[in-house]
């Protein structure tokens, strides 16, 4: 196999997010009978279910009404636009930023995460990233020819806590790791990581001059009241050596506008500014509009997402819970489970075949976040209640017709 066709095999689409049609049922082994309900893809989230932020539409209307000058931004975003989220994402994130120096709006968050790994991996520099953590991590160390230094995150030993092995971590950092990939919340356990934790990164990374790309794409649905601290605004690290991920996506139901944005080192931002123009040249000028709205929510709308949300969790979370054999923590913020199962006779691939075949419910195989998840899968539960509450409960019914 040649090298260019090596690379791409590492990029396989048949379990991504939102990719089950691409998954080949006609040869399916598992011989269950067909469980009713209605159809859930937990996948990814449902903006049916859970709406996107009021008068989205007519923002991005007003956005095309602007027609050129909207069409056709800088490839970092409109001036007007940045300005704004340079100051509503200060207030998050408790570290100060320029909207012409320290931010860039990329075409999701996705975009952003392609365009920083592009701004920092050369062929054959090490990049350590999180077990499990966002299935495309990893390809896009391999894309970039990069040299791939898994850290182990702690989730189904329920006897600790669940966090990074720090120790771990810097023997990664210790044997030549020149970057540091990984979300915060965790994707797909949705691990919180502590304070104490954020300020033991930023001092390894400081200490051993490490790169870090911080995903922070659920950082703002936290749940029973947790604290969350932002990797950039600690003391502990020099800002020119981080990037930090957010977009409105998952939590306010607006993934389909594909919006991202990118800020920090100021250095790496013009790196991915001169990327994204032969790349993307910049985000949907229309769509960039939408950003206006994000922060600015009418009162009580996050509250009341974050709430409701964290009732389909607890639902969850009891189901599997009062089910034989399955290990599951409570997700800490963002709206993923990543369940264990019991031991099955089929292979994981078959057993997600299966769920969608024969029981109407997609669900993403644990393997995408890490090759030793051959066991567990994800589920984002931002659905309809009752609907996902039915559909989990089916997922354990072909998990006991499949047990070993």
């Amino acid at each position: 196999m040649s090298s260019i066709e090596d690379k791409f095999s590492k990029l396989g689409a048949e379990f991504a997010p939102g990719q089950e049609v691409r998954q080949n049922v006609d040869s399916l082994s598992v011989n269950i009978d067909k469980i009713p309900g209605t159809p859930v893809d937990f996948s990814h989230g449902d903006i049916d279910a859970h709406e996107p932020i009021p008068g989205t539409k007519d923002a991005f209307n007003q956005g095309v009404e602007l027609g050129g000058a909207q069409a056709y931004t800088e490839y970092r975003g409109s001036l007007d636009i940045r300005e704004d989220l340079a100051a509503k994402l200060t207030d998050f994130s408790g570290w100060r930023m320029e909207a012409d120096k320290n931010l860039l709006i990329t075409p999701g968050t996705q975009g952003a995460l392609f365009l920083a790994m592009g701004a920092l991996v050369s062929r054959g520099d090490k990049v350590a990233i999180v077990e499990p953590d966002y299935f495309a991590n990893r390809k896009l160390v391999h894309f970039f020819d990069g040299e791939l230094v898994p850290v182990q995150l702690n989730y189904f030993d329920t006897n600790k806590e669940a966090g990074l092995d720090l120790n771990e971590l810097e023997t990664a950092f210790k044997n030549g790791v020149k970057t540091f990939l990984f979300s915060n919340p965790n994707n797909p356990t949705g691990v919180i990581y502590s304070q104490d934790e954020i300020k033991k990164i930023a001092a390894l990374a400081e200490k051993y001059g490490v790169s870090v790309i911080i995903d922070e794409l659920y950082s703002r649905q936290l749940f029973d009241e947790r604290d969350y601290a932002h990797l950039i605004a600690d003391k502990n690290i020099n800002s020119e050596n981080v990037i930090t991920i957010i977009g409105p996506s998952k939590t306010e139901s607006l993934s389909g506008y594909r919006l991202g944005v990118a800020f920090g080192s100021r250095t790496i931002i013009e790196r991915m500014e001169k990327l994204q123009a032969i790349v993307s040249l910049r985000a949907s000028g229309y769509n960039q509009a939408v950003l206006k709205l994000w922060f600015n929510e009418p009162s009580g709308w996050m509250k009341n997402r974050i709430e409701s949300h964290q009732a389909i969790r607890d639902d969850l979370v009891k189901v599997l819970n009062e089910a034989d054999g399955f290990k599951v923590r409570p997700t800490e913020a963002g709206s993923y489970l990543f369940p264990e199962i019991p031991a099955i006779k089929v292979p994981l691939g078959d057993f997600v075949k299966a769920l969608r075949v024969q029981a109407g419910v997609t669900v993403t195989p644990g393997t995408e976040f890490g090759p030793g998840f051959e066991n567990s899968f994800r589920v984002n539960f931002s659905q309809n209640h009752q609907a996902a509450v039915d559909a989990m409960k089916r997922i354990i019914q072909v998990v006991e017709a499949l047990r070993k």
